[in-house]
């Protein structure tokens, strides 16, 4: 039997369900978008963070002999 034969043949067999999702997959998206947004959350929490301890910083480089100033 030639490749091509071989191909045709598979083709007319037709589709068929192997694995069946356990969900729809609008909702695996769903999910994911979920997760983005959590992580955005987190991400977002550390803003600015080292702006708050600006004066911790300037001690640090004071105390440890920094010639670069730590702001401006």
């Amino acid at each position: 039997m030639s490749l091509l034969a071989t191909i045709a043949a598979a083709a007319e067999e037709g589709h068929h369900v192997v694995n069946e999702l356990p969900m729809p997959p609008v909702l695996y998206g769903i999910i994911v978008f979920g997760i983005f947004v959590v992580f955005a959350g987190v991400v977002f929490s550390f803003r600015d963070v080292a702006n708050r301890h600006a004066a911790k910083a300037e001690a640090y480089a004071r105390q440890h002999g920094s010639e670069t100033p730590t702001h401006h």
